[in-house]
C-alpha cells in the first residue's frame, strides 16, 4: 500500500511538471486591490490545489466532523453490547 502510494504521489508531481511546462505564457490575476504576474501553469496549478483544499475541508465540516462527535457521544453513553448465548 505504501508503494502505491508513492507511485501516485510521484505521477502527480509529474504532472503537474508537465502542466507547468506546457503552459509558460504569461498571466496577470487581478484581486481588486493587487495584482500577481505570474505563468499561466503557476495559476492552474494554485487554483487546482486550492480546490482540492476547499473540497476537503467542505467534506471535512459536513460529515467528517459530525460523524466524529456521533461517535464521541455513543462512546461517553457506553454503548450497549449485544451478548448473544453462544
Amino acid at each position: 500500500m505504501h508503494v502505491i502510494r508513492l507511485l501516485i504521489a510521484f505521477a502527480c508531481i509529474a504532472l503537474g511538471a508537465i502542466v507547468g511546462a506546457l503552459n509558460r505564457q504569461a498571466a496577470l490575476i487581478d484581486l481588486g486591490g493587487t495584482q500577481i504576474s505570474t505563468t499561466l501553469g503557476v495559476a492552474l496549478l494554485v487554483a487546482l490545489l486550492l480546490g482540492v483544499l476547499l473540497g476537503g475541508a467542505a467534506i471535512a465540516a459536513s460529515v467528517v466532523w459530525p460523524l466524529r462527535r456521533r461517535l464521541a457521544r455513543i462512546e461517553r453513553q457506553g454503548a450497549p453490547t449485544s451478548t448473544t448465548g453462544a
